[in-house]
């Protein structure tokens, strides 16, 4: 499987592991970190941003590939879309179908409300699915809530809204109790306690988890809960314009079915966007870990219809995707794996950074040893090992196989044995930090009657996510938002139904000189190639 040059960095790894094992690398101070950030971490590559030229946020930096999508007209501009004639009638319209939107609509059913979920894919194609390592929660004897605010704060860069973190670390033990009552396998010992694990930038162990399947274990829960409350699932169609009424209240969404390529519209007297990440629009031509559908959606239909965004420029980059074999680039490789004992090691043997830093400054420094000449050449590019015989070594014969079953099974494909040999790492675009800013109960501040949950969010967790902080936040935002949309339903009487908005949209683009030729949401990537 691999080259002569990669097999010689491999025996060098093996040659220093017994001298690392004896002394783990000591953790960066706050100056040496950020100096990191700012020389390696993409989010400071003014190449890789654009200025936003229209709406709430103009003025500000994006991702230059989000850029785009903001600056582009909308898929029916000019489509003769009777909008009067409503094919679906519900107090809650749930766009999207992964554990944000499951939870939401779950709540909203419980509160007794007319729920139905609209998903361009299928009901649980999201990023939660592919979730591996855990989600956290402070419920152990030696710790707490307020722990878990502070390592979750500083993590990320003491950017969050407090308002939201606040509610996330707080409800963070009966999010783990609604779903262990659901029915997700959590990880447990013999006397019915969950084990609980540490994460980057964690200063206690408070990562539950379902083996290394944890987002698929709890998206399966979910995904049951909602077939067998019969809530309406509207599958393979996405929303494609959010509909607002003469008050300016939302009131529903333009939806097309991804097959027939035929409209409908759906009436609705509260609306949660929970669209998941932007993975799949690829920033910086990084590979991604997230599913196929990820692509922003929720973040244009939200801002073109007025909402402000919060922290749109800054992504995270799980440092730990596929580096080597192709078959399986940029997938994720949890950060499960370095809690349980591998270290991060660099061509020559080297430790050079330790390995439960946060994911920004673990990104960072594996950018760097690979800019630097230090990284591992590959026929792909270049990586930095990580060194998974240690777990075996440190926790004992079997523990991989017990504890992160599915990651070897992947490497097992491909003739890698990570029992027996390190693996090759690089970073991976995997988190959508910034989002939609809403309020504490979910609800956007421009938008009356539209809420927002899960990674369409931002503000959560700021500049950086912890590890774990992504599945804790779907449910506790998805749950409140479904319980605060069945409950404003109740009073809201929807007007006159309208896109005026579209066309001021458009309007504004050509006042700022912007010569719109593309269409968004762009609902799914574009990867095939067409010759002219």
């Amino acid at each position: 499987m691999y080259t002569p040059e990669i097999l010689e960095s491999l025996k060098k790894v093996e040659a220093t592991r017994d001298e690392r094992m004896k002394t783990e690398p000591r953790r960066m101070t706050a100056d040496e970190k950020d100096a990191l950030l700012k020389a390696y971490h993409p989010d400071y590559r003014a190449d890789g941003f654009k200025e936003i030229k229209i709406g709430p946020n103009k003025g500000q930096k994006a991702p230059a590939e989000l850029a785009d999508l903001l600056h582009s007209n909308s898929r029916i501009l000019g489509e003769n879309i009777d909008i009067s004639k409503v094919d679906y009638d519900v107090d809650v319209l749930v766009i999207g179908g992964g554990g944000a939107g499951s939870s939401a609509a779950i709540e909203a059913h419980e509160a007794g409300a007319d729920v139905m979920i609209v998903t361009k894919l299928r009901i649980g194609d999201a990023n939660t699915m592919m979730a591996e390592g855990g989600i956290q929660a402070a419920d152990k004897e030696n710790d707490s809530p307020v722990q878990h605010y502070l390592d979750a704060f500083g993590g990320g860069h003491f950017a969050a809204r407090p308002e939201l973190l606040r509610r996330l670390v707080m409800e963070a033990p009966d999010a783990i109790k609604w779903l262990n009552k659901l029915g997700v396998m959590f990880d447990k010992d013999s006397d019915g306690r969950m084990v609980t694990t540490h994460g980057g930038g964690t200063s206690r162990k408070r990562m539950h988890a379902c083996k290394d399947y944890s987002g698929a274990e709890i998206m399966r829960t979910l995904r049951d809960e909602v077939i067998n409350r019969k809530i309406p699932v509207v599958e393979f169609t996405s929303a494609v314009e959010l509909i607002k009424d003469e008050k300016g209240q939302v009131a529903g969404a333009v939806l097309l079915n991804m097959e027939t390529g035929d409209y409908s519209v759906a009436k609705a007297k509260t609306v949660v966007i929970a669209t998941g990440g932007a993975g799949r629009l690829h920033y910086q031509n990084f590979p991604t870990s997230n599913h196929y559908g990820a692509t922003a959606d929720g973040l244009v239909l939200a801002y073109r219809a007025g909402a402000p965004l919060l922290y749109q420029d800054t992504i995270q980059y799980h440092p730990t995707g596929v580096a080597y074999p192709s078959q399986i680039f940029g997938a994720l490789v949890t950060e499960k794996v370095r809690s349980l004992g591998a270290m991060l090691v660099n061509k020559d043997g080297e430790a050079y950074a330790h390995p439960l830093e946060t994911r920004d400054v673990s990104a960072s420094a594996i950018i760097r040893e690979c800019a630097s000449g230090r990284g591992v050449e590959t026929p792909l590019g270049s990586g930095v090992w990580l060194d998974t015989p240690m777990i075996e070594i440190l926790g004992g014969e079997g523990t991989i196989e017990k504890r992160i079953p599915a990651m070897l099974r992947m490497y097992l494909n491909y003739g890698i044995d990570m029992r027996k040999v390190p693996i090759l790492v690089y970073p991976t675009l995997h988190y959508q930090n910034g989002g939609v800013e809403i309020g504490g109960e979910g609800f956007t501040k421009a938008i009356p009657n539209l809420l927002v949950a899960g990674e369409a969010v931002g503000g959560i967790h700021g500049r950086n996510r912890l590890m774990g902080n992504s599945l804790l936040d779907i449910i506790v935002f998805g749950r409140n938002a479904g319980k605060a949309a069945a409950k404003k339903a109740k009073d809201v009487t929807i007007g006159e139904m309208t896109l005026s908005h579209i066309d001021d949209y458009a309007k504004e683009l050509k006042s700022a000189g912007i010569e719109a030729e593309s269409v968004s949401p762009l609902l799914l990537p574009k990867y095939a190639r067409h010759e002219r």
